[in-house]
């Protein structure tokens, strides 16, 4: 794991930057509309490297991932045929889109505050959010809602603990790492069967067959 340590201590060193915290913002901004990367372990490095400063850089994760969520259901919404379907293509997120479209209009808000807290690509939703004509506010008030919880819940941790959680990651980055990694698919794997499942798991919902989607509501 010397590559791991290489670059646990190179990010440490980038989160330290003066300029770090736009570089979250912009990370934070473009992964909910089009990038692929997710901005949390720079969050969580940044936290470490600056405990003081953890629920600053929540709320600057928080906000700017609200603002890029915007920006993705203004592609969805605007750009749909010209710049949403090569993004979701490229992405290959193509055959999620009818099933995202197909949550969104069954569970409202709720589909968009999951994706927004869990490993679900926030990408994808806010893009189909904008494509459905989802109500804008009800979108915002959602997406702010689940993108506060798992950033603020973060930067509170890191304020209160930041010391004792970097001696813990200090000593245990490789074990942690791969912790972090069961987690998320694991994670994922819990949301489709919660939001799949229903009272009997072997019955499928009826958006996990959805195929095709239609503008508007």
């Amino acid at each position: 794991m010397t590559w791991l340590r290489a670059l646990y201590n190179w990010t440490m060193e980038k989160a330290a930057h003066p300029y770090a915290v736009w570089w979250l913002a912009f990370f934070c901004f473009v992964e909910s509309s089009f990038f692929p990367i997710p901005p949390h372990p720079l969050l969580g490095l940044m936290c470490l490297a600056e405990p003081k400063r953890a629920i600053r850089y929540a709320l600057v994760a928080t906000v700017s991932s609200v603002l890029g969520g915007l920006f993705g259901y203004a592609i969805g919404y605007l750009l749909y045929e010209s710049v949403g379907v090569w993004l979701l293509a490229l992405l290959s997120l193509s055959d999620s889109f009818p099933v995202a479209a197909c949550y969104i209009r069954e569970q409202g808000a709720l589909a968009v505050f999951f994706a927004a807290g869990t490993p679900v690509p926030f990408k994808l939703m806010t893009i189909t959010a904008g494509f459905i004509e989802m109500n804008l506010l009800t979108f915002a008030l959602a997406a702010l809602a689940g993108r506060a919880l798992i950033f603020m819940v973060v930067g509170v941790l890191f304020q209160v603990f930041g010391a004792p959680i970097k001696r813990i990651i200090d000593q245990y980055l490789g074990l942690l790492t791969t912790l972090f990694v069961i987690l998320v698919v694991g994670g994922f794997i819990a949301f489709t069967q919660l939001a799949g499942g229903g009272d009997n798991a072997e019955t499928p919902h009826v958006c996990d067959s959805a195929t095709e989607v239609q503008a508007g509501e």
